[in-house]
């Protein structure tokens, strides 16, 4: 039978016949690259607080979620804006009289949704092949132009601020930092010391490196 395992407080306690063997398999509190096995639950209602610093809260996501809610962010956001600047010619009556030389309608050449689909990417990405172009004589359409480079620019500064952070947080610099496989206790200046090795595999140099140690004791009851 597997161990099942009970939580009580900060100690596991392991029932049936495998309670040896799944105290010998307990896992590591801090791995030897440094990340911190210690998870935290039971938060209640304090998962909302998350939220309150979304900046963080994405910057600190997996790379698998980050690169999802790109792709859907930008994805909701242009095909929201082409339906508004679809639904502006549909309003105005612009797709029914689109090929009449004699009419000016409120985008030039907008003849249905892919149309003004691609209108909003070249206006998005400043292209501006020159064939779809806004008229004076359209209102909403210089409002709603106004606000799409708004949000553009907002959207564009929060999530390629957000990649641009996690890209260069130094994350997977403990893979080329080996740490001694055994720590030795040892007398140095008349004290019992505690002494492990570190090793760095770059040839760059390290300034003002720091090492911080967790000592952790368990006393069993």
């Amino acid at each position: 039978m597997s161990a099942v395992r009970r939580k009580f407080g900060d100690e596991y306690q392991a029932v049936g016949p495998a309670r040896c063997s799944a105290r010998r398999e307990r896992q590591r509190f801090v791995d030897k690259n440094g990340r911190c096995n210690v998870q935290h639950g039971n938060l209640g209602g304090e998962s909302s607080r998350y939220l309150s610093d979304l900046f963080t809260t994405l910057v600190d996501l997996k790379w698998r979620w980050n690169l999802l809610i790109f792709l859907l962010t930008y994805t909701v956001a242009w095909l929201v804006m082409a339906s508004m600047w679809w639904g502006i010619a549909y309003l105005r009556g612009d797709l029914h009289q689109a090929h009449d030389d004699t009419y000016s309608p409120c985008v030039a050449n907008v003849y249905n949704f892919p149309s003004a689909f691609l209108f909003f990417i070249e206006t998005e990405a400043t292209i501006g092949y020159g064939h779809r172009y806004i008229t004076e004589r359209c209102p909403e359409g210089i409002v709603l132009f106004l606000f799409q480079s708004l949000l553009g620019s907002v959207v564009d500064a929060f999530l390629i601020g957000c990649m641009f952070i996690k890209m260069s947080q130094p994350k997977k610099r403990a893979e080329t930092l080996m740490f001694s496989r055994a720590a030795v206790i040892s007398q140095r200046d008349g004290r019992l010391c505690l002494m492990f090795r570190v090793g760095n595999l770059r040839n760059s140099h390290m300034v003002s490196a720091q090492i911080r140690c967790k000592l952790i004791k368990i006393c069993y009851l």
